[in-house]
């Protein structure tokens, strides 16, 4: 549920209201009140009242509103709460298809529906499509699978798609594996990407709860089957559930748990629309960051790329156990992906200012 500014109003009076019975309930206890006519001065009186907090201490309402609005960015512990549990050896990977990839995508169903989006798949939050292995001969090469599709409807003529992949690499029998003997070893992907669908839940956290009433709808997608071919974000483009002409651009999250500070954190798709450069300028953060023309590359971002939609791709680079049993939450830096966030979310903010952005191929 997002708060109107009358509610937030409404709700601080009451703070200060009971901040005021409370302070009188104190000064009426102190045994000995000659000896401290401060607290006469102050609160023994008819005129102690909300106003008189507000003008002698502004600061504390200014504690409680900035409190109020801090409360809604991105943390680092929920980040490392949310990887723990998709990531978790419990989850055996998430290979799509599976029980488990199952679980994970009626996980972040509780997060969207806890934070109040809108549904807007063809069942409810769910998107179903059959998704298939084709990297390697196998039995069952048809798979059940699901996008997750949350709608954060702003009554605004276009739309943002913010998206991550869910899946990964299961019991390593889909292919992909780096690993020497990978089948029967759990892929647990913290980083590819549940760090990803981390900064997916975090995004559409802050933006359903941040009391805006932002000049464009978000769309918050979490793919499935991206490891099989981006088959989660070409179904949608195929089957989409809202017109594609009324799409903005998309952003991508993949693989950004894992922040080198000698590299910092890539951004592809800085040459897919001409707008780009005017989001970022004077855009700082205390993480490097660094832009690459590129938009059709890396994830699922090259899908929409293909059907000319700008992109910008999240990415914190390669490492020794991308796409192997070794990808695990304890290697995450949760921190690191916090500021990476909150570097998104300025950059989110600043293309929220600029009319909607035109498509440019990047050669």
């Amino acid at each position: 549920m997002r708060m109107s500014w009358k509610t937030c109003s409404q709700t601080f009076s009451r703070c200060i209201a009971a901040l005021v019975i409370c302070c009188r309930s104190v000064y009426q206890n102190i045994p000995d009140r000659s000896s401290r006519p401060w607290a006469t001065r102050l609160i023994g009186n008819d005129k102690f009242t909300e106003t008189t907090i507000l003008k002698r201490f502004p600061t504390v309402f200014m504690l409680l509103l900035v409190g109020a609005s801090f409360g809604q960015t991105p943390s680092a512990d929920r980040i490392n709460r949310h990887i723990n549990w998709l990531a978790s050896d419990k989850m055996q990977g998430r290979g799509t298809g599976s029980p488990e990839n199952a679980k994970a995508a009626a996980y972040i169903v509780r997060q969207f529906r806890k934070v109040g989006l809108k549904p807007l798949g063809t069942d409810g939050f769910y998107q179903p499509f059959t998704a298939k292995v084709r990297r390697v001969v196998v039995t069952d090469s048809l798979r059940k699978a699901n996008n997750v599709i949350g709608f954060l409807n702003n009554d605004a003529p276009y739309t943002i798609v913010i998206g991550a992949h869910y899946d990964h690499l299961g019991m390593g029998k889909q292919g992909s594996s780096l690993a020497e003997k990978p089948e029967g070893q759990i892929h647990n992907g913290a980083d590819d990407n549940a760090s990803g669908v981390a900064g997916l839940l975090e995004l559409a956290r802050y933006y359903a709860t941040n009391d805006v009433k932002e000049p464009y709808n978000l769309l918050f997608m979490a793919f499935g089957a991206e490891e099989l071919g981006l088959q989660g974000s070409r179904y949608f483009l195929n089957q989409p559930t809202l017109p594609l002409t009324n799409l903005n651009f998309m952003i991508c999250m993949d693989m950004i748990g894992r922040y080198n500070p000698e590299r910092g954190v890539g951004i592809g798709g800085y040459g897919t629309s001409e707008t780009w450069p005017q989001v970022f300028k004077g855009v700082e953060s205390p993480i490097k960051f660094f832009t690459d023309r590129a938009g059709n590359g890396g994830s699922d971002n090259a899908a929409f790329y293909a059907r000319q939609i700008p992109v910008l791709f999240f990415h914190t680079g390669g490492h020794p156990d991308y796409h192997k049993p070794t990808d695990d939450p304890d290697k995450i830096d949760a921190q690191a992906e916090e500021q990476i966030l909150k570097l998104c979310i300025r950059l989110l903010d600043n293309a929220m200012q600029q009319p909607k952005m035109t498509f440019t191929a990047v050669k």
